[in-house]
C-alpha cells in the first residue's frame, strides 16, 4: 500500500515498535539469515550428495577412451604436456597450474613425451600414449563440480532437493560434459571457480550472521579458502580475473556494511576486517600465483619453440642458450653477429640463395638460430694504410693494426658476409613481399677480392637512450650498444618486421631498407665479438640474466601481446551475444559416422537466460515500487532474494560482459563460468519460487520436490537426446535432422547412417577384412577429386567454399586413398590402418612427402648436392623448419602461424 505523498522519495523504513517486535538486529547481521554450515548439515544431506557424485562419475567417465584420437585442443593441451615432460620452453596465453597438472598426470601414467599432439585424429593406441589417464584430469574436476554446487547451494539456504537439481543440472549439461572427457583447460577453470564461489559463499554466510562469528575458525577458514581458489582460479586462466572482480564487488559491499555500522564496529576493528580480507583475498591469491610461475620456469629449462618470443637476455637462462663473455669494444675487423631487437626475429643473415624477382642477388634475411652464416666482418669504408703509406687490401687488414680502430657514433662502415665473400648492399630496387615504395632491397653483393662499391656503405647512428652505459653511448660496445645502421647512398635504415619470405627463403624474416621505418624495428646490436686484437685479457660483456620477476613480467607481456593478437577468424569460434541462446556450438570431431560436437544443454542454458531476465525485471520494478514508497523491502524474504540471487547473477555478469571488449577469437567454451553462477541462480529462483515466497510453498514441501524433480526430468531427457554428440557416440541421420532446431547447429547430420543396423553391418566388415585375408584386388580405375575442408577436418559444400573464396587463403595437401569394392559393388570399410599393403596390386601414387616424409626408395639425382657449395645453415637446406617460434592459441594449429 503507498505512503503518503509527504513520504514520497524517502527511504522507507519499518516502524521502530514493529522492528523492536520483529526482533531485527541492530548489529551488521542480516536479517533471515541462518548458520548454515555446510560441515553441519544433515547425514541426509550428505547420502544425498555421495549419490549425485556418484552419478556424476559414472557420467562422466562413461566411455572417457573414446574417441582414441586427438580431438580439438588436445592439440594444444596435450601438446604442451610433451613439452613439460622434456623441458622444453613454450609459449602459451595461459597461465600453467591445469597444463602443469596434465602433464603430471600423463607423466605418473608413464608418458614420455614423445607424441607430439599435432594433428586433429592423430591415433593414439599406436603409440601407446596414456590419453585416458590424461582426460582423468579434466575428468575429476568435472565431477568436483558436483559437491561444489550442492554445497554451495545449501550454504544459501537453498533445500535439499533444490540443491539436488542444481547438481543434476551440472551432472547432465552436455557442454560440460564434453569439456571435462578431454585433455583441455575449461573443465579445471570452472572447477576452480566453483570452489571459489563455494567458499566465498560460506564466508558470506559467517560474515552475514553478524558480530558473534567475526574472526572464528570457520570465518577464518573460508575466507582463505577462497583466498585459494582465487589463486588456483587466475592460475588456470585470466578468465579467473572475473571471479576476482566478482568477489572483489561483494567485499568492498561488505565493508561498506561494516563502516555504517558504529556501534559494533570500531575503527580499529573495521581496519582488522580491511587488513584479514587484504592477506587472504590479495597476499594469498598473488603468492601462489607466483609460485606457479616459479614452478613453470623450473619444469621448462630447454630451448623450445617458444623461446623465440622472448628476449636474448631471457633466453640465455635457458640450457644451452647461455653465451660465453665476449670481447665489449666492437673494432674495425672485428667479426661480429648483429641481432635485431624488436622483433626477437634473430641475426642478421644471407645464405647462398638468390631473389627470385627484384635485383636477383643474394638474400638478406632475420634467421633465429646462431649460425656460421650470421658472421659479418666489421670494414670501414676505405682500406687502412700501411707503414709505407699503401692500401692494406684484404678483409684481415685491420687485425694487426698499431692502435685498435673503434667505431664511433657516426662511422662509416661496410658489412662483409665472410661465407660468401659478399658485403650488404641496399639500391633503389623494390623488396620482393613488402613492396612499397618507402622500402628498398637489401641483398648481398660482390664476390671474392671484389672492392663494394658506394651502395655497401652504411653509417653507424649510435641510440644513446636506448645503450647500456656511458662508453656504450660514444663508441659501438657488443650487446650495450643499440644502433641503427643508415644507408648512406639513399638515407634508409636497415629494417626488419614480422613479415615471413616465402619458401623460397625458408619463411625466414625479411630484411629491408626502410625510408622512416618505426625506431623499434630498425635497432640493431652485436651479440657475437670477435678480434685478433682482443685478447683474453680485454673487457668482457654479457648478457644480464633477468631473475624470477624480471622473467615474470616479460612473459607476462608476450602473454598480453599475444592473447590481444589472436584476431584472426576461426571456423567455430563466435561472439558474445550468441551464447545465451546458444546459437551455435564447436565442432571437435568426427570418424567412423559419428562425431563430438560441443553443444549445451537447451533446457537448461536458455532456463539461465529466463533467469537473468526474470531478476532484471524484478529489480527493475522493485526499483519503481521503492521510488512509490512501497515497503517491500520490509520483508526479509525479498531482501534475501535481491541480495543472493542478484549475487549469483553478478557473477554471471562479470563472467559474460567483459568479452564483448574482446576483439580476439572466442568460442562457446568461454560462457561455462558465466552458466555455473547462472545455474545458481536458476536453483535460487526455484528455491523462492516452490518453498520460500508465499505460505503454501512453506507449508507443502511436495511442491518444492515436485518442481525441482520435474525440471530435472526435462534436462535428463535434453541430454539424453543430444547425448551422442557429447560421447561420439553412434546417431542417425533421422534422429539428428529431428533434433537439428537450428540451421545454426551445424553439427553434420550427413555423418551419421541412417540406420543403427548400418554401424554393426559395418563392425562386422571391419572384422572380416581384418579376421580374413585381404582380398587379391588390383587397382581397375583411379579418380582424382578436390574437396575443401576446414581446419579440423570438416567437409566443405560448394556453397561454404564460395563464401570463404577471398577471405581465407586454401591450402592443398595431397593424398592418395584406396577403396576396396566387393563382388556386389558395395565399398568395404578400411581397417585401421587403410587398405595400403594389404591388398594387391600397384599403388596408385608413391607416398606424398607432405604426409609420409620422402620416399627412401627414390634415388636422388646425380645433380642433387650440386646447390650445396657454400654450407647452407647448419639446422638444414629449409632452416628452421621445424622450429619456428610460433605461440599456442586456441585454433586449430598447436603453433600460430600468423600467433595465439
Amino acid at each position: 500500500m503507498a505512503r503518503p505523498s509527504s513520504a514520497r522519495g524517502k527511504s522507507p523504513l519499518p516502524p521502530k515498535s514493529k522492528a523492536v517486535a520483529k526482533g531485527k538486529s541492530t548489529s551488521y547481521q542480516s536479517d533471515g539469515v541462518e548458520d548454515n554450515d555446510v560441515f553441519l548439515l544433515p547425514g541426509t544431506d550428505y547420502l544425498v550428495l555421495l549419490a549425485l557424485t556418484l552419478v556424476g562419475a559414472a557420467v562422466r567417465l562413461f566411455r572417457i577412451s573414446q574417441p582414441t584420437s586427438v580431438v580439438f585442443d588436445e592439440v594444444h593441451f596435450g601438446g604442451f604436456a610433451s613439452k613439460y615432460i622434456k623441458g622444453k620452453f613454450f609459449m602459451d596465453v595461459h597461465p600453467p597450474l591445469a597444463k602443469m597438472l596434465i602433464a603430471l598426470t600423463g607423466w605418473l601414467a608413464g608418458f614420455d613425451g614423445e607424441f607430439d599432439f599435432k594433428d586433429i585424429g592423430k591415433d593414439y593406441l599406436e603409440p601407446g600414449v596414456p590419453y585416458v589417464a590424461m582426460r582423468l584430469y579434466p575428468a575429476l574436476c568435472g565431477i568436483f563440480l558436483i559437491p561444489c554446487i550442492f554445497l554451495t547451494l545449501k550454504a544459501v539456504g537453498c533445500r535439499t532437493f533444490t540443491a539436488a537439481m542444481g547438481a543434476g543440472l551440472i551432472i547432465f549439461e552436455n557442454g560440460l560434459l564434453t569439456q571435462a572427457r578431454l585433455i583441455l583447460l575449461d573443465a579445471p577453470l570452472v572447477a576452480a571457480t566453483a570452489f571459489t564461489a563455494l567458499a566465498f559463499t560460506c564466508f558470506t554466510n559467517q560474515h552475514e550472521l553478524g558480530p558473534s562469528k567475526a574472526f572464528s575458525v570457520t570465518w577464518w577458514f573460508w575466507l582463505a579458502m577462497t583466498g585459494l581458489g582465487l589463486g588456483i582460479t587466475g592460475s588456470i586462466k585470466w578468465v579467473g580475473l572475473f571471479t576476482i572482480a566478482w568477489v572483489g564487488a561483494l567485499t568492498l559491499v561488505q565493508l561498506w556494511v561494516l563502516l555504517g555500522d558504529t556501534k559494533n564496529v570500531s575503527l580499529p576493528t573495521w581496519f582488522k576486517h580491511f587488513a584479514a580480507r587484504v592477506f587472504c583475498l590479495i597476499v594469498i591469491p598473488a603468492t601462489f600465483y607466483l609460485a606457479m610461475f616459479a614452478i613453470h620456469f623450473l619444469c621448462l629449462v630447454n630451448p623450445g619453440d617458444g623461446d623465440g618470443f622472448m628476449s636474448s637476455e631471457f633466453q640465455a637462462t635457458l640450457n644451452h642458450k647461455g653465451m660465453n663473455d665476449v670481447a665489449a669494444d666492437v673494432l674495425l675487423g672485428s667479426r661480429v653477429s648483429i641481432r635485431h631487437v624488436n622483433t626477437q626475429g634473430g641475426y642478421l643473415h644471407s645464405h647462398p640463395l638468390m631473389y627470385p624477382t627484384g635485383s636477383k642477388q643474394q638474400q638478406i634475411t632475420l634467421y633465429p638460430h646462431k649460425d656460421d652464416n650470421n658472421i659479418w666482418v666489421v670494414e670501414n669504408q676505405t682500406q687502412p694504410l700501411g707503414i709505407d703509406g699503401e692500401p692494406i687490401n684484404g678483409t684481415h687488414a685491420w687485425d694487426a693494426l698499431p692502435e685498435p680502430q673503434y667505431i664511433t657514433d657516426g662511422t662509416v662502415i661496410r658489412l662483409y658476409h665472410i661465407p660468401t665473400f659478399r658485403r650488404l648492399h641496399s639500391h633503389d630496387v623494390r623488396p620482393p613481399v613488402s613492396e612499397q615504395e618507402w622500402q628498398n632491397e637489401v641483398s648481398a653483393y660482390g664476390y671474392e677480392g671484389f672492392e663494394g662499391d658506394a651502395n655497401d656503405l652504411f653509417k653507424v647512428e649510435i641510440v644513446k637512450k636506448q645503450s647500456i652505459g656511458s662508453v656504450a653511448k660514444e663508441r659501438l660496445r657488443t650487446i650495450e650498444t643499440k644502433f641503427r645502421l643508415v644507408h648512406l647512398m639513399s638515407g634508409c635504415v636497415l629494417f626488419s618486421h614480422k613479415v615471413k619470405l616465402p619458401d623460397w627463403a625458408s619463411e625466414q624474416q625479411e630484411v629491408t631498407c626502410a625510408k622512416g621505418g618505426s625506431l623499434p624495428n630498425s635497432l640493431w646490436y652485436v651479440e657475437h665479438n670477435e678480434h685478433p686484437q682482443l685478447g683474453e685479457d680485454a673487457e668482457k660483456a654479457n648478457y644480464r640474466k633477468p631473475g624470477f620477476f624480471g622473467k615474470f613480467i616479460e612473459l607476462h607481456q608476450v602473454m598480453w601481446k599475444t592473447n590481444a593478437g589472436l584476431t584472426d577468424s576461426h571456423a567455430w569460434d563466435s561472439r558474445p551475444e550468441s551464447w545465451p541462446v546458444l546459437r551455435r556450438g564447436i565442432n571437435f570431431w568426427g570418424r567412423n559416422h559419428t562425431q563430438i560436437y560441443l553443444l549445451g544443454n537447451p533446457i537448461i542454458w536458455w532456463s539461465v537466460t529466463l533467469t537473468v531476465l526474470i531478476w532484471v525485471a524484478f529489480k527493475g520494478i522493485a526499483i519503481l515500487r521503492w521510488q512509490r514508497s512501497c515497503d517491500d523491502y520490509s520483508d526479509s524474504t525479498i531482501k534475501r532474494f535481491d541480495y543472493e540471487l542478484g549475487s549469483s547473477i553478478l557473477g554471471w555478469a562479470l563472467h559474460y560482459f567483459p568479452f564483448f571488449l574482446m576483439k580476439r577469437q572466442l568460442f562457446l567454451h568461454h560462457y561455462f563460468p558465466a552458466l555455473y553462477f547462472g545455474v545458481i541462480a536458476l536453483s535460487q529462483l526455484f528455491d523462492f519460487a516452490t518453498a520460500r515466497f508465499g505460505g503454501l510453498g512453506k507449508s507443502m514441501p511436495v511442491i518444492n520436490r515436485a518442481a525441482t524433480s520435474l525440471f530435472l526430468v526435462l534436462a535428463i531427457v535434453a541430454f539424453g537426446l543430444y547425448s551422442p554428440l557429447a560421447y561420439g557416440n553412434e546417431w542417425t541421420k533421422g534422429e539428428c535432422n529431428t533434433l537439428k532446431l537450428f540451421n545454426n547447429w551445424d553439427f553434420d547430420c550427413n555423418t551419421f547412417f541412417d540406420k543403427y543396423d548400418d554401424y554393426e553391418n559395418a563392425r562386422n566388415q571391419v572384422f572380416n577384412a581384418t579376421a580374413v585375408p585381404a582380398p587379391d584386388a588390383s587397382i581397375v580405375s583411379t579418380e582424382e577429386k578436390i574437396e575443401f575442408r576446414d581446419q579440423d577436418g570438416n567437409l566443405l559444400n560448394d556453397e561454404q567454399v564460395a563464401n570463404l573464396q577471398g577471405k581465407v587463403e586454401f591450402e592443398t595437401k595431397y593424398e592418395t586413398r584406396t577403396r576396396v569394392i566387393d563382388d556386389g559393388g558395395k565399398e568395404i570399410p578400411a581397417p585401421d590402418g587403410g587398405w595400403e599393403g594389404k591388398v594387391g596390386g600397384a599403388g596408385v601414387a608413391p607416398p606424398h612427402p607432405d604426409v609420409d616424409g620422402v620416399d627412401e626408395k627414390t634415388v636422388a639425382g646425380k645433380d642433387a648436392g650440386n646447390a650445396k657449395e657454400v654450407a647452407a645453415s647448419r639446422d638444414g637446406e629449409k632452416e628452421a623448419e621445424g622450429s619456428k617460434a610460433k605461440p599456442a592459441s586456441e585454433g586449430k594449429e598447436a603453433t600460430r602461424k600468423d600467433e595465439l
